[in-house]
């Protein structure tokens, strides 16, 4: 009487133990699989057949790698890791275990992430923070403000090595130099140093503010921030339209809680001068020639004045 094993034998195998068996010599024939083979002579048809499912999900992942799609189509189960096999022999056996590991692309959102965290931005649009920019990219876009870029560098560059300067910088120049880029640019670079920072864009938050009367406590959040950051960026300051309130207890606020302790920027279309003639007046109360005076008196002293030449490049 013939044994039940030799009568599977005889029986027909069926499709899904064929694709199997076709598979697992595909695995073993993998270019990526015989050279592990190679480098560990240890690993017997035993080992490879029990942990034939690590095998192949090693060579499918290493391929997908190399045709790469890009960290957000990624085909791999984790998305932005690929396994990898480490072989350890233990009582006279080998074993094959697996671990997943970070990609370059991964490890690079990672930092970028980490970046762009430190980063608060109010009405600016986050593509001026999306990618890096060299020292070189910004000096070729426009050699007119060669000048300013070259003293943006050097600010950077001190405050990397000593730390926080007790002045800011107040960039001066046409519409459309590139001034709010320029400010961006040094928030990341600073960023990537560990420093955080916020660049407010002001005709839009004035208007925010206005709306946060209802909301108390995310007002006093809000200018908490500012105050506290590491840098912050008053960008297109003058152009607000200007109430006692945001001049005298939000601007007024937030510089005098800033001197001698972090330094505050600003962009603007107005020199120091015309600046202060902004802040003397508003709708309501006219001109307060004072007041002007008195908020000048928490930025002109505070800041380094950088002017910024160049061609507009608004739409170009």
């Amino acid at each position: 009487m013939e044994s039940l094993s030799d009568m599977l034998k005889q029986m027909p195998k069926s499709s899904w133990m064929q694709r199997a068996e076709e598979q697992a010599k595909q695995v073993l024939e993998d270019p990526l699989i015989l050279k592990l083979r190679g480098q560990y002579p240890q690993l017997d048809d035993h080992t490879l057949k029990i942990n034939m499912n690590r095998l192949y999900q090693y060579a499918r992942e290493h391929k997908n790698c190399l045709n790469c799609p890009g960290l957000e189509r990624c085909p791999n189960d984790m998305q932005g890791h690929y396994t990898m096999l480490n072989i350890e022999d233990n009582g006279g056996r080998t074993y094959i275990h697996e671990e997943k590991t970070a990609c370059r692309k991964f490890i690079a959102k990672q930092s970028q992430d980490a970046i762009r965290s430190r980063i608060r931005t109010f009405h600016i649009d986050e593509q001026a923070l999306s990618r890096e920019h060299t020292y070189a990219d910004i000096l070729r876009a426009d050699m007119e403000r060669a000048k300013a870029v070259d003293f943006l560098n050097d600010y950077v560059m001190r405050t990397t090595e000593e730390g926080l300067q007790k002045k800011g910088l107040y960039l001066q120049g046409s519409f459309g130099t590139g001034k709010t880029f320029l400010m961006c640019y040094m928030l990341y670079q600073l960023a990537k140093k560990g420093f955080t920072g916020a660049i407010v864009y002001m005709p839009d938050f004035a208007e925010d503010l206005k709306g946060m009367f209802g909301e108390p406590q995310k007002l006093k959040e809000t200018i908490e921030l500012l105050k506290e950051t590491d840098l912050l960026v008053f960008d297109d300051i003058g152009a607000e339209n200007l109430n006692p309130w945001l001049r005298d207890h939000v601007l007024g606020a937030i510089l005098n809680y800033r001197m001698n302790r972090k330094p505050t920027f600003f962009t603007s279309n107005y020199d120091l001068d015309a600046l202060e003639k902004h802040f003397s007046f508003t709708n309501k109360d006219g001109d307060e020639e004072y007041k002007g005076q008195r908020i000048m008196d928490r930025v002109r002293p505070y800041v380094e004045v950088v002017t910024v030449d160049g061609y507009n490049k608004r739409g170009a």
